[in-house]
């Protein structure tokens, strides 16, 4: 395959005080999962799981749909963190401190 039939696409990941953006070309019909596990990110950031991961294109989910989702020419793939506090819960604390 020549490099013309490839595709450029960005793998991301972020902490609070350290994050990686990494560029790489790919063939046409690969995945977002694919993507992150040839982009070696978790030579920088060991404790990512990869295969639990959840992914999204510039901030929207992809949900269970990290393995089929075909990328684009362009496409941003975004590994989130899990949460470290519920929304809802932080919510009703906030609620109460100001009552």
């Amino acid at each position: 395959m020549a490099d013309f039939d490839l595709i450029t696409v960005e793998v991301a990941y972020a902490l609070p005080h350290k994050q990686k953006i990494i560029s790489l070309l790919v063939a046409p019909g690969t995945t977002a999962l694919q993507a992150v596990e040839s982009s070696g990110i978790v030579e920088f950031f060991p404790e990512i799981d990869v295969a639990g991961a959840s992914l999204g294109i510039f901030g929207e989910s992809l949900g269970s749909k990290s393995t089929s989702y075909v990328l684009h020419e362009g496409d941003r793939v975004e590994i989130y963190r899990p949460l470290a506090v519920d929304p809802k819960d932080a919510r009703r604390k906030r609620a109460a401190k100001s009552a």
